[in-house]
Order: C-alpha cells, then sequence, then structure tokens
C-alpha cells in the first residue's frame, strides 16, 4: 500500500466519522423538537389557534360527523342579557345552569383499545375522542352564565394521565388543605371507577399543618359524612423531619403542632403514610382476586401494588414523592407544570409509586384570577395584577395582612361595611410604600407588589383557609345579614373625592395638585364696572 493510498483510506474514515457525528446531532434535535412539542404543557390557547387546530384536525379525520363543529357566535353586546339583573340574581342563575350542565364537565376518556392495534389506528382514534370532548367543552362555552376555566389542552399530557389511571390500583388525589374541593375532580374518581369497579381515591390533603385543629375537625367530618377517602399530610413538614432542618414560622403555628390521637384528624408522617397506602393497594388487590378479576398480563408479572399520584400543578406532589422516597428524584419548584413524564418509582418489594404531571382540569368553580392566586397558572403571565390580589383581599382578614407587612390599611368609610375586605388598589398602594416600590413612570409598582403579594399567599406566609361547604354557606349568610344592618348612607361625588385626595395626603402624594385646586378656588372674577 502507497503514501496516498494511505492518505485517501485517512480521510475517507474521517469524512465517514464527521458524517456519523452530524446525523446523530440531527437525530437529537429532532428528538429534541418532538418532546418539547408533546410535553409542553397548554393551558392558554388563542382562538387562532383554536381554529387552526380544529381545522387540522378536521381534515385529517374528515371521515366524522360534523354537526358539533359550527362556529361560535360572537356576541359584542356584552351588557344586553345582563342588564337589569342584580349579582345575587346573576349569580343563582349562574348556579343553576352549573348543576344542569355539571354532568357535560368530564375529564376526556381514553377510547377502547386493544393490543393488537397498531400505532396509527390508536393514535388516530384518541386523537379523535379528545376532539370530540374539546367541541363539547366549547358549546359549554358558548353558555354565556357559564365561565369555563383554563384547562389542559395537549393530547399527549392527557395520555400521561390515562396510562397512571391504568397502571395503578389506588389513585392519590393530592389537593391543597387550605380550599381542598377546589383542587379535587370527581369526575376523576368516576373515571376511575370506570376502569375498573374495584380501584379507589384517596384525597392527599398536602399543607395540613397549615390549618387550625378545629378546622380539620370539620372537614374531617365533611369528607367522613360524604364517604371519601382522604389522609391529612404535609410534604414540607415531612421533608423538613427528614433532612433534619427547622420549618419556616408559618409552617409551625402552636395551634396546628398540636398532637392529637384521632387518626383522622392527625397530620400523617412519612412512615404513617407509606403503611396506609400499602395497606389501602393491598386490600383493593385482594379484594380483586376473591371476586375471580382476570388481571391483565402486565398486572400478573409485578410484585409490587401501585399508587398513582394526580392533580393540579403546584399542590406538592413532586414534594410529596420526594418526601415519601427518601431522596430528590423529581423536580421541585414553584413555577406549575414541573413534572412532564409519568415515572414509577420503587420504594420496596410491595409498594411502587407513580408521579404523573400537574394537570389543569376543566371546572366552573373559579375564575382565571382565583386560579393564579391558588398557584395553578403562573403568576409571571399575569396580566390583571388588581383582580388576582383582590381574591387575596377578600381571603386573608385585613388583620392578617396588617401583622404579616407591618402596614397600616386605610379604614372603611362610615358610609360602607365596616366588615369589608380592603380594596386591591389599597393593599397593593400601602404595600408600594412601605416597600419603596416605584415604577420607571414614578407611580407605584403594583405588579411587581401584586407578584410578591401572590407568592407569600401561595407559600403560606399570609394564612387563610376554607371551611366545608356548610360552614361557608353558614358565614356568608351572617355577613349579608351583617350587611343589611349597616345604614344606608348614601354616596356622594364629594365624598369620593374627598376619600381619593385623603388617602393621596396621607401617603405623601398630590399634595401640588390640591396647592393647584386651592389657588384656583381662591381666584375670583372681577366685577364689572357699570
Amino acid at each position: 500500500m502507497g503514501k496516498n493510498e494511505k492518505t485517501s483510506l485517512g480521510r475517507a474514515l474521517v469524512k465517514h466519522h464527521n458524517h456519523m457525528i452530524q446525523e446523530t446531532k440531527e437525530k437529537g434535535k429532532y428528538y429534541n423538537n418532538q418532546n418539547k412539542k408533546v410535553l409542553e404543557s397548554v393551558t392558554e390557547v388563542s382562538d387562532i389557534d383554536a381554529i387552526i387546530e380544529q381545522a387540522e384536525e378536521a381534515e385529517r379525520l374528515f371521515a366524522i360527523h360534523h354537526d358539533s363543529a359550527t362556529p361560535v357566535p360572537i356576541n359584542l353586546d356584552t351588557g344586553s342579557s345582563s342588564s337589569g339583573i342584580t349579582a345575587k340574581e346573576w349569580k343563582e342563575q349562574r348556579m343553576r345552569e352549573e348543576a344542569l350542565h355539571a354532568s357535560s364537565l368530564q375529564v376526556p376518556r381514553r377510547p377502547h383499545w386493544t393490543p393488537k392495534m397498531n400505532v396509527e389506528q390508536l393514535d388516530a382514534n384518541e386523537k379523535q375522542a379528545f376532539l370530540t370532548w374539546r367541541r363539547k367543552l366549547a358549546s359549554l362555552e358558548e353558555n354565556e352564565k357559564l365561565v369555563l376555566t383554563p384547562f389542559e389542552k395537549n393530547l399527549d399530557i392527557w395520555r400521561q394521565l390515562w396510562r397512571v389511571l391504568e397502571r395503578s390500583d389506588l389513585i392519590v388525589m393530592v389537593v391543597d388543605a387550605r380550599d381542598p374541593l377546589f383542587y379535587r375532580c370527581p369526575d376523576l374518581e368516576a373515571y376511575a371507577r370506570e376502569i375498573d369497579e374495584h380501584k379507589k381515591t384517596m384525597l392527599l390533603v398536602n399543607k395540613a399543618d397549615l390549618l387550625p385543629s378545629y378546622v380539620r375537625e370539620k372537614w374531617a367530618e365533611y369528607f367522613s359524612r360524604n364517604n371519601i377517602l382522604f389522609v391529612f399530610w404535609s410534604a414540607k413538614a415531612a421533608t423538613a423531619t427528614l433532612e433534619g432542618k427547622p420549618l419556616k414560622e408559618q409552617w409551625k403555628s402552636p395551634d396546628t403542632s398540636q398532637k392529637t390521637d384521632d387518626p383522622a384528624v392527625k397530620v400523617y408522617g412519612r412512615d404513617e403514610l407509606l403503611d396506609r397506602l400499602k395497606l389501602e393497594a393491598l386490600e383493593i388487590v385482594k379484594t380483586r382476586k376473591s371476586r375471580g378479576v382476570s388481571a391483565t398480563s402486565a398486572e400478573s408479572q409485578r410484585e409490587q401494588v401501585v399508587v398513582g399520584f394526580v392533580g393540579y400543578p403546584n399542590v406538592g406532589k413532586s414534594s410529596t414523592i420526594n418526601a415519601l422516597v427518601g431522596q430528590k428524584r423529581t423536580g421541585v419548584t414553584s413555577t406549575p407544570g414541573k413534572t412532564k413524564h409519568f415515572q414509577t418509582l420503587i420504594i420496596s418489594e410491595e409498594l411502587m409509586l407513580c408521579d404523573c404531571p400537574g394537570l389543569v382540569f376543566p371546572s366552573f368553580s373559579s375564575s382565571r384570577y382565583e386560579m393564579i392566586a391558588c398557584g395553578v397558572l403562573p403568576i409571571d403571565r399575569m396580566t390583571e395584577h388588581r383582580e388576582a390580589v383582590k381574591v387575596v383581599a377578600k381571603r386573608v382578614p385585613r388583620q392578617a395582612i396588617e401583622d404579616v407587612y407591618n402596614i397600616s390599611l386605610p379604614k372603611p368609610k362610615t358610609y360602607e361595611p365596616q366588615s369589608r375586605p380592603p380594596l386591591a388598589s389599597e393593599l397593593l398602594r400601602t404595600y408600594c410604600l412601605s416597600r419603596g416600590y416605584v415604577a420607571a413612570s414614578g407611580l407605584p409598582d403594583e405588579t411587581r407588589a401584586a407578584r410578591q403579594i401572590l407568592k407569600d399567599y401561595i407559600d403560606g406566609k399570609l394564612p387563610h383557609f376554607s371551611m366545608p361547604p356548610k360552614m361557608a354557606q353558614d358565614d356568608e349568610n351572617e355577613t349579608a345579614e351583617t350587611q343589611e344592618e349597616a345604614p344606608d348612607v348614601g354616596l356622594g361625588l364629594d365624598q369620593v373625592l374627598d376619600d381619593l385626595s385623603s388617602f393621596d395626603l396621607a401617603n405623601g402624594l398630590g399634595s401640588s395638585k390640591k396647592k393647584q385646586v386651592e389657588s384656583h378656588k381662591q381666584h375670583k372674577k372681577p366685577h364689572k364696572k357699570k
């Protein structure tokens, strides 16, 4: 072999090596793009995106009926239907409509499938079922008395939920203890029973140590009366105990840290929760075997019972998994939607955990701003900050806000109900003045203040909790009676202007403007000589 032949062979090998590296990079970019496309959680879709998506699905699956694909009418006259109706009457009408259409508000079901189906057929059936579900919810949105909250619109995220429900023996729905019913999805429990009548759903009431003991007792009574399987739990407390770190002040109130022997009220520890989960799952498997239900090939091969964790984003699923495993296995962040794939974690020879990505379920019970305040939707994407802070001002007592932030909020006027919550503008402007938050324009930086207040609300720095429905209704009736007894004083324009000017003067704002007004009042027109 000559010298030139050796040189050409070496160049060929180097060229082939570089070509293989380039192909690997291109494949990596392709799979990364696919993963980003599939695993991105989508809760907000603009009208044009929805139209394009619907057109693409209809074109690819043209064999179906298109009766429900009629265009949505746009009503530009927003005040025509609701004019002349009081807020109380509108709320009653909305509650009646919600009760009437409650059965239509469901999570998407996975269509029937068999192992003999190919990938293309299975994908087409799932997309068709998902499109039908989206159209059904779109028809509900046409009703002006129904306010449908943002919900997950990516099919691949729902596919993760389908697989977790099918694999799990016991379904654990993680909810926030401060408002459990907001995070509970009853239709998900019904769907689990449709898959297997022996499956059970347990409510894992996380952050329970933020509740006073008497509130936990009321919720335990409510859950027991409605035959809801539940456990009180705190992922942060369990993690702090496991790592030997102290808790923050808002997580160790003396009222909530009291020990109790009542198993229904006490906050479970890590070992106690693992034993309870294993016990409930083993009972389900034994019941299934005793009734002669044939297990699938995958269930017969596995040795552990599977406990699946589902729920809204940012309720503490990943923190719970890490606390139960004993080490960090899933990413934890305050931004909703950190977990993208479902994953299985083996705890012991008898127990396996299955973590599902956080899902925003469709609901009638709240507005978009309440979902931002509850941490379901990202705070950084907030546009109407006053509306979200208004939710916080209604739920947190006035005295608690003043004590936490060491501020003095403006008191209600004499003609206003003395028990009214502070306005969002009052809270934001007072907070900005106390912290020195000023925007580039020289006005109070309310956006920055709103984000900080909402983060404190979600993290538990601002104490708040909801009571069970019956007690909450009694509290509303008492508040309504108190407001009816308040004197009805007319609200004039002069009083409103005096309130605004007094608030500005009390905080060092608008003094120059008042001087100009006073000088203008002192100026008198000269009298004409006769």
